[in-house]
Formats: structure tokens, C-alpha cells, sequence
């Protein structure tokens, strides 16, 4: 056992100290109590000493017996079928451990998990729970991870199973550390088999082309035998060429030439296909190039009727034309152009997704978007509180403007068991945004099923929103499935209401337990003007009852398999059910905020019939409005893009005479262009670094600008990437993001000193982790780890539990105990101040005194009781004495007189004899 001071440097306090308890014998010197003085100078000498050493924070150093051991195994993909030979192996190493050893079992790849805590059981784990991330392989972090479950008082050692083979920090620099805390570092090679292995190792396209340039595509392969393969391009997603190659054992370089023929940001992807592979993640990879031409533009209807198409071909504008349900499923293939327009598209047929990848493509990347109206457009297209209403520049509800009729809704929702879920959470925010969409007069009831039905909600006005919204979004879910007797419910809460509209909506996913009379319950509800709209969720609804409700009851019916358009589907059905949304009386529109148009009305406005009423949005440009003074045509900034809404149709139905004006075309072609990217020429060179932990994008300007820039960096998924952009030169700006492989989008904003605004967007990729690829043992890595941390290579499982070079030992603090050492040597030294030594000495010596007195009185308290009880029992004799006395008189009057012996004679008679008895008797009883 030893002492060991953590702050030594405060023992330079003694010196103070003793110089203060010298300047007190000193003042103390002439003064007659020189035995206090010493006293007094020794306790605060003493006191000082005590408190000091309780500053410095001393430890006992107890020696800790055993060797704390963290076996450390690498779980990534380079290694990925070594995990039964490392628990072999940790197996054996524990069958060997002291009964003092202990060990625990950690595991790492990009991260580290914990498998097994510190345990001295003899049971290591038989397999590995923890998840890691496979693709990389961090050595350092696993390090520090394994050293932070020995404890800081204790030595240890951690045994490290690994090819040696890192992606990214410094795991030499970490175990540099390892010596300061104690702790050794082992190591067992994980040797893998290399098998044959192709790798594409990089792809170049230049990053800017024109549309009908014809361009190299660059390839790199690394292969480690010499084999055939098939090299294969594709331009988004779509095969252009396919061509088979000899490759080398090494490095290969192939190219290939392609003609760009559409315009926007392409994706290129180039693959490597070969036979007995052993990694397919690292055989392909993506390249992206602007091409610039033509702005294209998407037209999306929900009728494949090309009659928009056919009127822009002439525009100049390369047009392409689909359906809702065949749009893009990612990022880039927004990206690719340059507007997109919905033309009477129902958000039913969009999901959610898909909205957030345009709204992202309008926002960040500068692309523009154009809505025209329609029965299946704007609210009665269920807009409302989506993506797509965000980048509009008008509100989806009428806000309150129109006297709108009295209407009653029941929404009836399946909360069976099979609902529970991200299901049955759309569902409630779809029945929250129909609330929203209501009025405070409209009268509003919501009623869940299972196996029975439950009113959630009375069908009444709503009085108040946010308490109904609350309630319905605490709804949990439930047991079976039974429809008929919730619908019958909702039927006969409205059938009494006096309402102009009443509109059920029923939502389920399963099928009724049991068969009812549907058609009825549908028919009686149709005499009090009842209508009933359905959705279907999943395959397992049953959709042709479903679809027959919907039809029976005249309304909708829908057939949902992605759930997130649950929300839409119940927005467009309270919009729907109101009827007025349509402002169907003819009208000539004006114009209002923008003159650029006062040029194409020069002659005046065609007339209209009707359009769809909407709310224009604050900042936005009214273009052109109604007589009620609505917004038909009103444009907007959204972000860096630009967007415009058109409330009335393009078939001539609502507009009128529009489509038979001269300018027809024209106005269409305006109103698209407007909206396209209003691009400087702000060319940048785009270098890439991957090396780090993290992906680094060199930007540098040929203008040496030095204003700031805003990066937005986009996923495939059309996620946003958080990134830190930096000005390190004039011109030269750098955008760090985390790194993950995948592809990503980059727009970049710069505001110049004349107020104009420079837009520059592209894309690139960051490859697979290098830990895909073959590399074999890392010799160099391992040595030189043993070379820092003094650790060896095992060759054998029962060296894992040697013992320790440096004996751990377990630090326990005394610093509280001084001080309340010093705290009572206080309270010594204040007393022999307060009352002289002589007198706590007298009072020492006299409480020895006392405490001898006592024990003698004690004695002498025994022996009186023993005479007490002795005079008490010749008291009770000396009661019976004058009885016995006259008794003896009598007889000796009885005696005759010769007998009688001469009696001496008594000087107190007999009155004073018993006198002096009864005074002795009473001091008797005084002293008990």
C-alpha cells in the first residue's frame, strides 16, 4: 500500500503557515503562559499541516490483483467472415484466466458497440447483437471505445482482432494515448482469403457539355487478376452502352463516347460486371453533368390528353409529357428539367415524397413550377398542407371570404389492430387537416372502429378547433374489424342534422367480421342528402365492398398503397363535399402586380367562365384576378426558384374564350418561361476530396470573387445534407459535409455587389468506402501500432491474461477525514485559548479525580446499604423490647425475694430510654 498526491505544488502553503505560527510564539514570548503558547503553536501547527495535505488530495494506493482484458474484434466488410474465428479464439483465451482476471468484449466497423461488459465469469458471448456499420473501418475510435471500459484507476489490455486496414482517422495517434492511461495494446491478425476481385474506381465526365456534343466517358478498373468483363452505361437509368472488356490484373483504363441529347443535369452510372466478384458494392459508380440547350419541361396530367404538349411544341421549349403515376421516384429525375407544370393533377395520385423532391428541386436547385387549375387541381385536388401548397404562391382554403353552404362531415376510421402505425398516424393528421378545412358553423363527428364502433367526437359545430384536433390525434389503436355498425352510426347522427351538405368518409384497411345490408342503410341516407365517399389502405381491404359504398353512396372511392396520401384524400373530400370552391359566374380578369403582361393584353382579356378560388399568399404577385378580386393568375419567388398558379383550366371548360384567342399559345409559353431558372454564367472548377473523415468540394471561381456563397447540398432521396461553407481564398470556397457514400446534388448561390444574384448548380458522387475493396493484412499498420503502444502479436490464446507490465493499483481519497481531523483539533485548540491550559488541565485531571471519587462512593454506597439493612433489622427487634422488657418484670415480681440477684442500677429512666429509642429510629430513617 502506498500515497500518492495529486496536487504535490500545494505543500507550498506550509510556508505561510509556519510563518504565521512563529509571528504568534513570537507575540506570546513575554507573556507568563509559556506552556499554552507551545500548546496552542503545536494544535495550529498541526490544524495547518492537516488542512494542506487535504488540499493536495491524498490517495491510498491499494494494489489491484488481476488483469482487466477487452477483447476488441473488427466486424467490417473487409474482414466479414472472420466473426466465428474471433469468438473461437476469445473462447479459449477465457478458459485460461486467473480467478482474479477479468474481461469484456467490444466490437467496431464505422462505429463501436459493447458486446459483453467487464465480467470475471467464465462464459464469453457465442455470438455477436451489436450492429455496426460494415461499411467502414475506424480503427481509432474503436480503440478509444474499448480503453473507455477499463476503469481509469485500474490497468488493463486490449486485444485487437483486425486486418489493420483503416478508412479514415488515426488509430497510431490513439494508441499513442493508450500509454498515459496504463493500458497495453495486443494484437491478433485477422487474415482473410483473397478472392477475385474487380473494383470500378472512378468515373470522369466533364461537368458542363451542350446538347448535341459528343463527350468521353472516362473509366477506371482495378482488378487483381486478369479476367473478361462487361462494362455498362447508363444515362438516368436507361441503358445507352453496353460493351465487353478484357481486364488486366492492376490498374485498367477504358472511355467510351456518348452524345448528350437532352439538356439539364444528367446522371451517368458506369458498371463493372465480372463473374466469381467477390464485392459487388464497389463495382459501379455515378457521374453527373450539366448539359446546357433547350430548357425542358415536364408537363404532368392527369389525363394523358397531350393537349398542352401539342400547344407548346412550337414554343421553342423542349417538352416531354407523363402521368402521376409514372413520375420520378428521385432527385434527379427533377433535376433533369428545367419547369415542371401539373396540369389538373390530383395530389391523390402524388405521394408525399415525390412532392418533397419538387418542392426541393423549385427551393434549392432553382427550377420552376407551374399549377393550372381543374376539378382535380389546387383544394379539390387535396392540396391542402402539402409540399405543393408551400411552394404555390396561394393558400389551398378560401380563408372565409365566401358564404360558403352549411355542410356536415363524419369521418369513420378503421383503428383496428392492422391500422396501428405510421398507417393510423397519416390517418389521424388526415382527419386534423379536415378540421382545419372546416368552419366553426360546420358540424364535424369522428367515430373509430374495431371490433364495435367508439364516438370519439359528437357530431356538432366546431366550437373549438384545437381541443377536437387534440382529441382525435390521441386515438389508439384497437382490436378486430367490424364496419356496418359504425357506418349505421354515422348515418343517423346526420340523418336529423338540417344541413346543405352531409358527406361521410369511411377509411379501412381490413374486411367487416360480418355481412349487413349496406344498400339500405346507403339508400335511406340518400332521402336526407347523405353522401359517402371510401378509401381502401392495402391489399388486404376489401375493395370491391368498398368500392361498391363508394358507388352506391355518390361519391369516391380510392385505392391507396402509399399511405402518405391518406392526408390529400381527406382534404380533397372536405373541399369536395362543400361544393364552392368553384366560382363558376363568366368574367373578364384584370391585372393587377405585374405589368409585364400589360403588353400580351394590350387589346384586352379574353372572357372566362369559371376558375378554382384560392387565397394569394403575401409576397406574391397577382397577376391577374376576378372580379371578386381572386387570384387567377399569380406568380412568385419560392426559395431560387420561381412559381406560378393559374386557377382556371387549360381545356376551355372554365376559360372561356382563352383557348380561342390568338394568343393562347403565347400566354402558356410566357407563363412556363417565366418560371424557368434565371441562371448567371458564374462558372466554378469542382474538385473533390475524400480522403478524411470527411467529403470536402473545392470550389474555385475564375473571378476571384470574395463574397460569401449558400451551398445547398442534396441527396438522391432528396434529403437535405447539413454542409459548412467557407471562404479560404478569394474565389476558392470549400463545402464540408459529413461522408457517406451516395450521390448528391450541390446548388450554389452568391449575391454580387451590383445586387444580382448568380446561380450555379451540379452534382457529384462520393464513392464506396475503400473498405470494399481487396487489401489483405496491413503489416505496416500492425507494427507499427505494437511499436507505440509496447504491445506484441499473440501467437497463442492463454497470453491474452499474462500478466500486466504496470500493476494497477485502486486510489481511495482520505482528504474528508483530515478535515474533520483538523475540525476537531479546532475545537482543542479554540478551548485551551478560550480557558488557559491550566485550567483544561485541572479540568482533565479533575474529571480523573471525579470519576476516582465516584467509584469510591459507589463502594461506599454498597457498604452502607449492607449496615442499612443490619440497623433495620435491630430496630424492629428494639420494637419487641418493651414488650420483653415488662415481661421479664412480671416475673421477677413473681420471684421471691431471696432469689432476686442484685440489679445494677440504671441512671435514665425508663420515659428517656424510650425517648432517645425514637430519636435514634427517626435519624435512621433520615440517612435512608
Amino acid at each position: 500500500m502506498g500515497i500518492d498526491v495529486t496536487y504535490p505544488l500545494v505543500f507550498l502553503l506550509l510556508l505561510p503557515c509556519a510563518a504565521l505560527i512563529y509571528m504568534y510564539v513570537i507575540k506570546s514570548h513575554n507573556q507568563t503562559k509559556h506552556v499554552e503558547t507551545v500548546v496552542v503553536a503545536i494544535l495550529r501547527s498541526c490544524i495547518f499541516f492537516l488542512i494542506v495535505l487535504a488540499l493536495s488530495v491524498p490517495q491510498l494506493l491499494q494494489p489491484i490483483k488481476g488483469s482487466m482484458v477487452v477483447f476488441l474484434v473488427d466486424r467490417s466488410a473487409s474482414v466479414k467472415d472472420s466473426d466465428t474465428k474471433s469468438l473461437a479464439w476469445i473462447e479459449k483465451s477465457v478458459e485460461t484466466m486467473g480467478r482474479d482476471d477479468s474481461f469484456a468484449v467490444a466490437a467496431f466497423g464505422g462505429s463501436a458497440v459493447a458486446e459483453q461488459a467487464l465480467s470475471t465469469k467464465h462464459t464469453p458471448i457465442s455470438q455477436f447483437s451489436g450492429e455496426v456499420e460494415e461499411e467502414a473501418s475506424q480503427l481509432d475510435s474503436g480503440i478509444q471505445f474499448a480503453s473507455s471500459l477499463i476503469p481509469s484507476y485500474s490497468s488493463g489490455r486490449i486485444v485487437l482482432f483486425s486486418d489493420g486496414n483503416e478508412t479514415s482517422g488515426s488509430s497510431v495517434e490513439e494508441a499513442k494515448l493508450l500509454a498515459n492511461k496504463n493500458i497495453e495494446l495486443d494484437i491478433v491478425p485477422l487474415i482473410e482469403s483473397i478472392g477475385e476481385d474487380v473494383a470500378l474506381k472512378n468515373v470522369t465526365i466533364p461537368p458542363s457539355i451542350y446538347q448535341g456534343e459528343k463527350t468521353e466517358i472516362s473509366l477506371e478498373v482495378f482488378s487483381n487478376t486478369a479476367k473478361k468483363a462487361t462494362v455498362r452505361i447508363s444515362l438516368n437509368d436507361q441503358e445507352i452502352i453496353k460493351k465487353a472488356v478484357s481486364v488486366k490484373e492492376g490498374t485498367n483504363l477504358f472511355s467510351v463516347s456518348h452524345t448528350a441529347e437532352k439538356t439539364g443535369l444528367q446522371v451517368y452510372k458506369a458498371e463493372i460486371i465480372a463473374e466469381n466478384d467477390t464485392f459487388a458494392e464497389n463495382n459501379q459508380l455515378q457521374a453527373i453533368t450539366n448539359v446546357k440547350g433547350t430548357p425542358k419541361v415536364l408537363i404532368v396530367e392527369g389525363e394523358s390528353t397531350g393537349r398542352l404538349e401539342n400547344i407548346l411544341n412550337g414554343s421553342g421549349l423542349i417538352v416531354e409529357s407523363t402521368i402521376p403515376e409514372k413520375l420520378p421516384t428521385t432527385l434527379s429525375g427533377f433535376l433533369q428539367y428545367q419547369s415542371i407544370v401539373f396540369n389538373n393533377v390530383p395530389a391523390t395520385s402524388v405521394s408525399e415524397i415525390q412532392m418533397k423532391m419538387i418542392e426541393r428541386s423549385v427551393k434549392d436547385f432553382g427550377n420552376g413550377f407551374v399549377m393550372t387549375g381543374g376539378e382535380s387541381s389546387f383544394g379539390l385536388g387535396g392540396y391542402f398542407k402539402t409540399p405543393i401548397e408551400r411552394l404555390l404562391p396561394v393558400d389551398m382554403d378560401i380563408k372565409g371570404k365566401k358564404e360558403m353552404p352549411s355542410l356536415g362531415l363524419m369521418i369513420v376510421l378503421d383503428r383496428s389492430g392492422s391500422m396501428d402505425g405510421n398507417k393510423l398516424s397519416l390517418a389521424k393528421e388526415a382527419a386534423a387537416r379536415s378540421v382545419e378545412l372546416l368552419r366553426e358553423k360546420d358540424t364535424f363527428g369522428f367515430i373509430a372502429f374495431d371490433d364495435r364502433p367508439w364516438e370519439i367526437i359528437e357530431a356538432a359545430p366546431l366550437k373549438d378547433k384545437e381541443k377536437v384536433v387534440e382529441k382525435i390525434r390521441t386515438l389508439s389503436s384497437g382490436g378486430g374489424t367490424e364496419i356496418f355498425s359504425s357506418l349505421e352510426m354515422a348515418y343517423d347522427k346526420l340523418r336529423d342534422e338540417r344541413l346543405q351538405r352531409k358527406h361521410i368518409i369511411l377509411l379501412t384497411d381490413g374486411q367487416s367480421n360480418a355481412s349487413s345490408n349496406y344498400e339500405d342503410l346507403i339508400e335511406e341516407g340518400k332521402e336526407e342528402n347523405i353522401t359517402l365517399s371510401t378509401v381502401s389502405i392495402g391489399n388486404d381491404a376489401d375493395k370491391n365492398l368498398l368500392e361498391d359504398l363508394a358507388d352506391f353512396g355518390a361519391g369516391r372511392y380510392y385505392d391507396v398503397t402509399d399511405a402518405s396520401v391518406i392526408p390529400s384524400i381527406l382534404s380533397r373530400e372536405t373541399v369536395m363535399a362543400s361544393r364552392t370552391y368553384i366560382e363558376d359566374t363568366p368574367f373578364y380578369p384584370s391585372i393587377k402586380d405585374n405589368p409585364e403582361w400589360n403588353g400580351l393584353f394590350k387589346d384586352g382579356v379574353p372572357k372566362m367562365n369559371a376558375y378554382i378560388a384560392t387565397t394569394a399568399k403575401q409576397r406574391a404577385l397577382q397577376s391577374l384576378i376576378s372580379e371578386k378580386e381572386d387570384p387567377v393568375l399569380a406568380e412568385w419567388q419560392y426559395g431560387m426558384g420561381t412559381t406560378a398558379a393559374f386557377t382556371s383550366d387549360i381545356s376551355g371548360k372554365w376559360s372561356g374564350d382563352w383557348p380561342a384567342w390568338g394568343k393562347w399559345g403565347t400566354f402558356l409559353n410566357q407563363l412556363i418561361t417565366n418560371t424557368l431558372p434565371k441562371f448567371e454564367s458564374e462558372p466554378y472548377m469542382l474538385t473533390q476530396d475524400n480522403g478524411g473523415e470527411e467529403t470536402v468540394i473545392n470550389l474555385e471561381s475564375s473571378t476571384q470573387n470574395h463574397l460569401p456563397v449558400s451551398a445547398n447540398v442534396v441527396s438522391e432521396k432528396g434529403e437535405e445534407v447539413d454542409v459548412n461553407t467557407k471562404l479560404i481564398a478569394p474565389g476558392k470556397y470549400e463545402v464540408i459535409m459529413p461522408k457517406q457514400s451516395g450521390m448528391y446534388f450541390l446548388s450554389i448561390k452568391q449575391d454580387t455587389k451590383g445586387g444580382s444574384t448568380n446561380l450555379y448548380q451540379t452534382g457529384f458522387t462520393v464513392p464506396y468506402s475503400e473498405e470494399y475493396l481487396q487489401q489483405g493484412l496491413n503489416k505496416a499498420l500492425i507494427k507499427e501500432l505494437l511499436a507505440v503502444s509496447g504491445g506484441q502479436e499473440l501467437k497463442d490464446e492463454s497470453e491474452a491474461f499474462r500478466p500486466l507490465q504496470n500493476t494497477s493499483r485502486q486510489e481511495q481519497s482520505i482528504s474528508s477525514w483530515l478535515l474533520l481531523s483538523a475540525f476537531l483539533l479546532l475545537f482543542c485548540e479554540i478551548a485551551v485559548r478560550r480557558f488557559g491550559w491550566h485550567r483544561v488541565s485541572r479540568i482533565y485531571s479533575g474529571s480523573r479525580e471525579k470519576s476516582e471519587t465516584t467509584s469510591s462512593r459507589q463502594n461506599e454506597r454498597v457498604a452502607k446499604l449492607k449496615k442499612v439493612k443490619q440497623k433495620v433489622g435491630k430496630e424492629e427487634a428494639l420494637k419487641k423490647q418493651p414488650v420483653e422488657i415488662e415481661q421479664k418484670k412480671e416475673q421477677v415480681k413473681a420471684v421471691p425475694a431471696r432469689h432476686h440477684k442484685k440489679e445494677p442500677v440504671n441512671k435514665l429512666s425508663e420515659s428517656e430510654r424510650e425517648e432517645q429509642m425514637k430519636r435514634l429510629i427517626e435519624a435512621r430513617k433520615r440517612k435512608k
